[in-house]
């Protein structure tokens, strides 16, 4: 029961984050690292991958489709990870430390999370059977 209220809040964040993403890219544009080739094209997809990995999680029917959105909702994660260092660096380089370390620190250790529970929600982990002793 808690895995799949947690994979129904999860689909709901990134639906939302990537309709975000597609309807608004300026503010994701702004945390780009300087590296990345096609900023505007990369935002986009960014944004399309959310929406399809959400749909994916909350399929009732697919197991694999919810897996390999797991997979895909994991990987999109770490793959973000950069932007959000470089957002990071970028806002506490101002001079108003920009949303400060109270905004940035947690967010560092969200995103293990993120990935983490992306896989576990998506049945990506390998499950232990308990055994009766």
């Amino acid at each position: 029961m808690l895995k799949t209220i947690l994979r129904l809040l999860l689909a709901v964040f990134y639906f939302a984050a990537g309709v975000i993403h597609v309807i608004r890219p300026a503010p994701f544009l702004t945390i780009m690292p300087a590296w990345v080739p096609w900023p505007e094209a990369v935002v986009l997809w960014t944004g399309v991958a959310e929406i399809l990995g959400a749909v994916g999680l909350v399929q009732p029917l697919s197991k694999p489709l919810r897996r390999a959105a797991g997979w895909g909702l994991a990987l999109y994660a770490l793959c973000v990870w950069p932007a959000n260092i470089n957002h990071f660096a970028l806002d506490m380089a101002k001079a108003d430390g920009g949303l400060g370390l109270g905004y940035h620190v947690p967010r560092m250790f969200a995103q293990p999370l993120i990935i983490w529970l992306a896989l576990w929600v998506g049945e990506c982990l390998p499950m232990r059977r308990r055994t009766s002793a």
